[in-house]
């Protein structure tokens, strides 16, 4: 007889995991930390650079990114639809956090700069600026998904340099109805991205 895998109808949902830690299951959240935590703890140890390293546990990252996602999911602020993963929404919390740490590491008397040479210190600003792009690209699509096709276009034209009279005449839409648009966007952008995550 064939050993199988477990039963799909039986694994739970990322979905159904955080519906039962809202609830106040706590065997959902050790299940949400036991699916991450390694993908977590990856990210962390591949995107903070070797400067930093001297500093920085990764598994520490890993502990503040959870921190966050839990206290913030109990408030009822994170929703994942059904089939769909919470690695975005995980990846997202994990690059800000090790962008804060970058800076913090970068700021006054623990700038890297002053402990372990230039290069190294430049190295790892050059890594955390593409550390913040990743985020900001990921925040971005995650607020895009959901949106109609008319309000995805306003706002690739927005960040294509277009004016909102130009974008307006565009789409057909009023200059108010596309002002309003964008300024929900950025609501919801900053939401995810705004470091307190």
């Amino acid at each position: 007889m064939m050993a199988t895998g477990p039963d799909p109808a039986k694994i739970s949902t990322d979905h159904s995991l955080l519906q039962r830690f809202q609830a106040g299951e706590d065997a959902a959240a050790t299940e949400l930390y036991t699916r991450y935590a390694e993908r977590l703890f990856q990210l962390a140890t591949a995107k903070v650079g070797d400067g930093l390293k001297q500093r920085v546990d990764p598994e520490d990252i890993v502990q503040s990114v959870f921190r966050t996602f839990f206290r913030r999911a109990a408030l009822g602020q994170y929703d994942v639809p059904a089939g769909e993963e919470l690695w975005k929404l995980f990846l997202v919390i994990g690059l800000n956090k090790i962008r804060e740490v970058a800076v913090h590491h970068h700021a006054g008397k623990r700038d890297l700069r002053q402990t372990t040479g230039g290069g190294a210190a430049e190295a790892v600003g050059g890594e955390n600026h593409e550390i913040a792009v990743a985020a900001l690209r990921m925040a971005i699509d995650d607020v895009l998904a959901p949106l109609p096709e008319t309000y995805r276009e306003i706002i690739r034209l927005r960040v294509e340099r277009y004016e909102v009279a130009e974008i307006a005449e565009k789409v057909g839409r009023s200059k108010r109805s596309v002002e309003r648009i964008l300024s929900e966007f950025q609501h919801k952008l900053h939401g995810l991205i705004d470091g307190k995550q």
